[in-house]
């Protein structure tokens, strides 16, 4: 059986879970037939430099869970757990390049490198440059409200067919790919500063889930004019996220947003979780 024919084996098995049959699919671009992903699936995985041997696992890394939610799947089925584990050997691979390549900085260098490389920012930067939003398996009502198109969904994707590749080939093939999309042109990364700016992307991130931005709160303010200090929370319905001080207003903030981002990065759930006690208390 062809990859064609296995994908559409599969694809098919999806749809048998709706009480309503499968959803029809949304055409990727204006102007285009519906949408097949098995028409897709060789122009990705030229792009990703690696063919599946298990192609049911690159089906899964672009399912994203508000197609398993019309479908009536469980959420286990959706590409989050591919997400996860991508994520993990994403930060493997990139610091073992970076602990390489960089003998002479300090482990707080490293991290800050890192971050700017594997950032949500720096994943929706590669996956649009590589079409990946085209790709992937949503509701009709994600796309049309610009699903395809979001940073957060894409980051997230990009960790998804990580952890596919990992699995289909192992580190190397997994290493592989990590070099020749997500890293390629990383000096040009290092070297940029708009990726440095943690308050842009902590409100991208909460405003792509929640819809509204975090605020911002002046804690306390001391020291002599000539030498103050400025500490400063981040919050979200009432929920600190971070804080953070430096010598303004402004340094503080970034801190403040770049706690949060470490925080959110590492417990996606974590404000669901806050929104949810609220809601039963």
């Amino acid at each position: 059986m062809g990859l064609k024919d296995t994908l559409q084996q599969w694809m098919g098995r999806l749809g048998d879970h709706s009480p309503t049959g499968p959803e029809p699919s949304e055409p990727p671009l204006p102007n285009t037939e519906a949408y097949s992903l098995a028409d897709h699936l060789p122009a990705l995985q030229t792009k990703l430099g690696h063919v599946f041997a298990n192609p049911e696992l690159l089906a899964n890394a672009l399912l994203h869970r508000s197609h398993i939610h019309v479908t009536g799947q469980e959420r286990e089925e959706s590409n989050e757990r591919l997400e996860f584990l991508g994520d993990s050997v994403l930060g493997l691979v990139v610091n073992e390049k970076l602990y390489r390549e960089f003998p002479g900085r300090s482990e707080g260098d490293l991290t800050k490198m890192k971050s700017l490389l594997v950032c949500g920012a720096r994943l929706s930067e590669v996956a649009q440059a590589n079409e990946i939003g085209q790709h992937i398996r949503m509701s009709r009502s994600e796309a049309a409200t610009g699903g395809r198109k979001r940073s957060s969904i894409l980051a997230d994707t990009m960790e998804a067919l990580i952890g596919a590749i990992y699995l289909d080939g192992g580190l190397e093939a997994a290493r592989a790919m990590i070099s020749k999309v997500v890293l390629e042109g990383s000096e040009d990364v290092l070297a940029r500063r708009s990726l440095r700016n943690f308050k842009s992307r902590l409100q991208e991130l909460i405003q792509a889930r929640y819809k509204s931005p975090p605020r911002y709160r002046i804690l306390s303010v001391e020291g002599p004019d000539h030498d103050r200090v400025f500490r400063v929370a981040v919050t979200y319905s009432g929920t600190v996220l971070g804080t953070g001080s430096g010598g303004n207003k402004k340094s503080a903030e970034q801190s403040a947003a770049q706690e949060a981002l470490k925080i959110l990065e590492e417990d996606p759930d974590f404000l669901g979780r806050q929104e949810t006690e609220k809601g039963s208390s």
